[in-house]
């Protein structure tokens, strides 16, 4: 193998189109970092390094709304509560943070993702009746629709209004607004339920409406709820306790004996 040959091959194992550093120079997206710095946002530069390109300023908005919406949801979501808990364990803001983070999983943290592939299944066939039946053939639970703690979400109104007014000035097309409404539609054609939908709904119909696929609606809202888990890691680093569980020592968890399986 010649050493051309050998350059090459190397310099192909990592080839990647996000960026380009070297000596003196760091592109992102073939923009020059010091073109980026301060005509920049963090919403802006999150929309060029998973798109290529920039996004309009009404774009921009609207994904920035569903980033801040999704910041946090205090210590009884598992991923802020594992934070501060590992908090307590002495292993570092960067480990504690990186815990939370990694218990976003399917089914906290991931159901924005499914509502995206649920709605993006919608707008592909054009009927909801039997999209949603099919799924909930597999699970009572829609992705996206109801809340275990809230009858309302209080972030959904504000996040679909902005929805409403970007569909209103062409800023995107509405099919998958269309589609999360049909499904509200049919969940609460019943009487006496109330299905409306929650965060994970509002937001995946941003990013589908934004032209995010599914995968990165999961990856977005992470880096929603990195800001959460930070903040929560830190308070927790602040107050001193040690080994915090996940119920005060006064209290025991109930014993179900050898034989409970």
């Amino acid at each position: 193998m010649t050493a051309d040959r050998t350059r090459d091959e190397v310099a192909g194992w990592w080839a990647t189109a996000v960026s380009r550093i070297e000596p003196g120079v760091i592109e992102l997206r073939g923009r020059p970092v010091q073109d980026l710095i301060g005509t920049t946002g963090l919403t802006g530069m999150i929309w060029l390094m998973l798109r290529g390109d920039t996004p309009t300023p009404r774009e921009s908005a609207l994904l920035e709304a569903a980033l801040v919406a999704g910041v946090d949801h205090g210590p009884q979501a598992p991923s802020i509560a594992i934070a501060r808990m590992a908090a307590t364990c002495g292993v570092g803001l960067n480990n504690a943070v990186a815990t939370g983070v990694n218990v976003l999983g399917d089914v906290h943290g991931g159901a924005g993702e499914q509502c995206v592939a649920l709605l993006d299944e919608i707008c592909d066939t054009g009927d909801a009746a039997a999209v949603v039946a099919r799924w909930r053939a597999g699970s009572p639970y829609l992705p996206g629709f109801g809340h275990r703690f809230h009858p309302v979400d209080p972030r959904r109104a504000p996040l679909l209004a902005l929805v409403d007014d970007a569909v209103r000035d062409g800023v995107v097309a509405g099919r998958h607004l269309a589609a999360a409404r049909a499904v509200e539609e049919l969940l609460n054609a019943r009487a006496g339920r109330h299905v409306p939908m929650n965060i994970d709904g509002a937001t995946a119909v941003i990013y589908a409406e934004l032209g995010f696929p599914a995968p990165l609606a999961r990856g977005l809202f992470v880096l929603s709820r990195s800001v959460g888990i930070l903040a929560h890691a830190w308070e927790e680093t602040q107050q001193g306790r040690r080994i915090k569980g996940p119920i005060p020592p006064s209290i025991l968890p109930a014993y179900l004996g050898p034989d409970a399986g």
